[in-house]
């Protein structure tokens, strides 16, 4: 026998779902208006205490720190409503056990998430202990530029040439980096080559005397040249001087200094000298080839024995003919 279908039942049944459903959304409409409302009004004070955090640091001259500040209230306070709001809609639902969901979800997601947590947190500790800031050059690694933005998760510089790179966070905070521009002044040096036979002393006033009326170089500190080595073919003088720190002072004022050094060097009549290689070619069919008591440049002078004869090898003529004397002309 086929079995009959109770439509009417599950029909019934249906309805009585929906009524079950409106009902429990009609005893819940009270908590969700009081939710509605919990969640406005944290919304409003996140908004006003952004607002406040955005205006305090920004005043401080923090722009970027602002920015992320602000963020960063207004988002813990949305969060702090909605847990609270969803208490009130479930009134089963403990804060405690609430919380604890949070925290295993909080390690999951880490895991997940470790970069762009790890990025995050770097960015937030630059932006609190501010070891540059926007406008700032630095070198980071192989990259050299002015800091166009710091956020939490990467810090844009722009490169002398005109490109942008994009750096994260966490290579910054956990890596060495130079800030060009953290003070107001910068030293540069260059090394320069005198002749051999130059004054040494005429030389370096003069280097500092066409340094310090360079356009750029500041008095104080006042150039100075230092004797830094007696090499191969020159005597090298090392020039410093003091200049602004950013790039465009430094570059232009070096440009400026080494070509009044060069002038007043050239006026003087000291050489700078070029590297220099000496080849001596020796004809060996010289008489003397081969015996070293005969004074040739490129060799020093042999030493005799005290019986007069001579201590150093003999030609390399008498070895080829089994050291016999050279025959007498006819």
């Amino acid at each position: 026998m086929e079995e009959k279908i109770d439509v009417a039942g599950d029909v019934n049944t249906i309805v009585d779902k929906v009524e079950g459903w409106i009902n429990g959304l009609i005893r819940l409409t009270p908590n969700l208006i009081a939710a509605l409302i919990l969640l406005v009004i944290f919304y409003v004070i996140g908004r006003m205490l952004s607002y406040g955090v955005r205006r305090t640091l920004a005043r401080r001259g923090r722009p970027a720190l602002a920015n992320v500040g602000s963020a960063m209230m207004h988002w813990a306070f949305m969060i702090l409503g909605f847990l609270l709001a969803a208490t009130i809609v479930l009134p089963s639902l403990k804060p405690g056990d609430l919380l604890a969901g949070m925290g295993i979800g909080s390690v999951a997601i880490g895991f997940a998430f470790k970069d762009i947590l790890q990025n995050m947190l770097s960015g937030i500790l630059i932006l609190l202990r501010q070891p540059f800031r926007i406008g700032d050059q630095v070198i980071v690694g192989d990259f050299e530029g002015t800091v166009e933005d710091i956020e939490t998760r990467a810090t844009y510089i722009k490169t002398y040439d005109g490109r942008r790179v994009v750096i994260p966070n966490s290579n910054i905070y956990t890596g060495s980096f130079v800030v060009n521009t953290a003070f107001d002044h910068r030293r540069s040096q260059y090394d320069i080559g005198i002749g051999c036979s130059d004054d040494w002393e005429k030389a370096m006033t003069l280097m500092t005397k066409a340094a310090a009326g360079c356009q750029g170089v500041l008095a104080d500190p006042a150039p100075e040249a230092l004797p830094v080595g007696i090499d191969a073919y020159q005597n090298t003088i090392r020039l410093r001087w003091w200049t602004k720190s950013d790039r465009a002072s430094v570059i232009h004022t070096q440009g400026r200094v080494i070509l009044a050094v060069y002038r007043a060097l050239d006026d003087a009549g000291i050489d700078m000298p070029y590297p220099t290689e000496v080849m001596l070619f020796h004809d060996q069919t010289e008489e003397t080839d081969g015996n070293r008591l005969t004074q040739r440049e490129g060799w020093p002078a042999g030493r005799k024995a005290k019986d007069g004869e001579a201590e150093v090898p003999k030609p390399a003529r008498d070895l080829a003919r089994g050291n016999q004397p050279p025959r007498e002309p006819a």
